[in-house]
């Protein structure tokens, strides 16, 4: 039996085994996500005024230790335990078999408290050369690396969980990690998209490129890798339309998952719309009555009709930003009869909207719309408490319609708010917008940063998980 005392926010390891004091420090993580522990004490009780010094130290206690000669254990737990909840006690019953690999010690662990339990495995050496060989010939990679003091952290409720999403779009791979804290909310600790066009060339061949996806399976490893550093319990990856649509797309995932361990789920365009509606429910508590969210993507565009939190109808139509932008060449000035024939094809693909009464509110997500959000405010940076709940009317997007449609790409990413490797798709994008209000009646629409990436997180990891030290 081990005894962990467990320090809110602690990176040490502060442990009684067999009678002794053993404390380790956290000495630095490399850029892989591994962890250097150096040892700081072992030894037996009483401690000494000294040595307790330094386990006092190791638990970040800031008040000075209760000054006495030597220190018991129900002393030491006494003075450190206390009332205020900063450090807790638990007590972990372990079943070990431990191996030699490649030079390392790999120690397979059953650990069990009453408040959790896992199955560990500890690779170590002081060679992390030989550590990263053996975590890689035992296929434990793409794992996160979750030190014990962290693990019962998170049981205990001192340290919150963090878990990652990631929306892999047709024209976008979107990223976030979030924070699951106590009262059952999150917080974001990392949200971001990065242009990578995956559906390149999508609509002439209906397969996908061997260049747009090497660009997106870059993107996509290197933040399972952030993730990991940053100490995520665990990863959720969708694809949405261009993976639905495109012919290689099992080929695709397979080697997503082959370089990065993580697999990619192609999920339906209903469940998309579904998932983007709880994210909009949820954020912007919208009452009631009458409600429409619309996800706009590269490849397809999701709807949801509903009141409050109840959905009445959802579907997908094959609606997006990169497939109309291919078909009329949206990426650079246009004439007003192109612009035109555009809007005609668009409204032509958006004809099951036809017929529908005004909703009392209509909700708009994704790219297109939190850029548009972000040029009329002219944010020289993008600030997503701004563009959370900004009303966008048909004036508004009448005139960045039209500055879009005269302006070359170069003139568009000099446009404050605008992101710049949106400028290629920003006109479509604005198109389905507008013709999605004057379909639904709408004159203005209402913008939200959350999407399907926000409904996931907390569909996924929304309710308790315990997690699994490294």
């Amino acid at each position: 039996m081990d005894l962990y005392l467990v320090a809110r926010g602690g990176d040490n390891t502060v442990k009684v085994r067999d009678g002794l004091m053993d404390v380790k420090h956290l000495e630095r993580v490399d850029e892989s996500g591994l962890e250097q522990w150096v040892p700081v004490l072992k030894a037996a009780f009483p401690l000494s005024a000294e040595d307790f010094g330094l386990v006092h130290a190791a638990l970040g206690k800031a008040e000075s230790p209760v000054a006495q000669p030597d220190y018991s254990l129900d002393d030491a737990l006494a003075e450190l335990v206390g009332t205020s909840g900063d450090v807790v006690a638990v007590e972990v019953r372990k079943r070990r078999v431990r191996y030699s690999l490649g030079g390392c010690m790999a120690e397979l662990t059953e650990a069990h408290s009453d408040r959790g339990s896992a199955c560990t495995i500890a690779v170590e050496s002081e060679e992390l050369a030989q550590v990263v060989a053996a975590v890689r010939e035992l296929g434990l990679g793409s794992l996160p690396n979750v030190s014990y003091p962290r693990w019962l952290a998170m049981l205990v409720g001192l340290a919150p969980a963090r878990f990652a999403v990631i929306d892999v779009g047709t024209n976008s791979v979107k990223f976030h990690v979030g924070e699951r804290l106590e009262d059952g909310t999150w917080r974001t600790v990392v949200d971001r998209a990065e242009v990578t066009r995956l559906g390149e060339g999508l609509g002439q061949m209906n397969a996908l490129k061997a260049e747009p996806m090497e660009r997106t399976a870059s993107a996509i490893a290197a933040m399972v890798d952030e993730a990991l550093r940053g100490g995520a319990l665990q990863i959720a990856a969708v694809g949405t339309a261009g993976l639905r649509i495109a012919s290689n797309s099992a080929a695709f995932v397979d080697a997503v998952e082959a370089r990065c361990g993580v697999r990619i789920e192609v999920i339906p365009g209903d469940e998309e719309a579904r998932l983007a509606y709880v994210a909009t429910t949820s954020a912007l508590g919208l009452g009631e009555s009458s409600l429409v969210v619309f996800d706009t993507g590269g490849g397809s565009s999701q709807f949801t009709f509903g009141r409050g939190k109840h959905v009445d109808e959802r579907f997908s139509v094959g609606v997006g930003a990169a497939r109309f932008t291919e078909r009329f060449g949206l990426d650079r000035p246009v004439s007003a009869d192109v612009l035109q024939q555009a809007l005609d094809a668009i409204a032509s693909d958006l004809a099951r909207l036809d017929g529908r009464p005004p909703p009392n509110t209509l909700v708009g997500m994704g790219g297109a719309l939190t850029n548009l959000a972000a040029v009329r405010h002219a944010l020289a940076a993008y600030d997503p408490e701004i563009v959370q709940g900004t009303v966008l009317d048909v004036a508004e997007i009448d005139r960045q319609i039209e500055l879009y449609r005269t302006a070359t790409v170069q003139e568009r990413r000099a446009v404050a708010g605008l992101q710049p490797n949106r400028a290629e798709v920003i006109l479509a994008g604005g198109c389905i917008v507008r013709t999605v209000m004057g379909k639904l009646g709408a004159d203005r629409v209402t913008v939200s940063d959350r999407g399907l990436r926000h409904g996931l997180l907390v569909e996924r990891f929304g309710k308790a998980t315990h997690g699994s030290p490294g």
